[in-house]
């Protein structure tokens, strides 16, 4: 597959991924977190803030290819 289009297609998973992801964690922490405490909500949102970044790191890898033998 020609680099292009995997980036093409990366830059799409991502954004997808980004929005599907917002909207998930979302919809989690308003159907069970809305009578727990201000750290609570802090300690959720720090959490899935940064847990998106893994699959993320996947599709960047994948759009990256493997690397070139030195």
């Amino acid at each position: 597959m020609p680099l292009r289009l995997k980036k093409l297609i990366g830059m799409i998973l991502l954004v997808v991924l980004v929005i599907a992801y917002a909207l998930i964690a979302t919809s989690v922490a308003s159907a069970y977190l809305g009578a727990s405490s201000g750290w609570v909500h802090l300690a959720y949102f720090a959490l899935t803030g940064l847990l998106w970044i893994l699959p993320a790191m996947l599709i960047i890898k994948w759009m990256a290819g493997p690397r070139a033998s030195s």
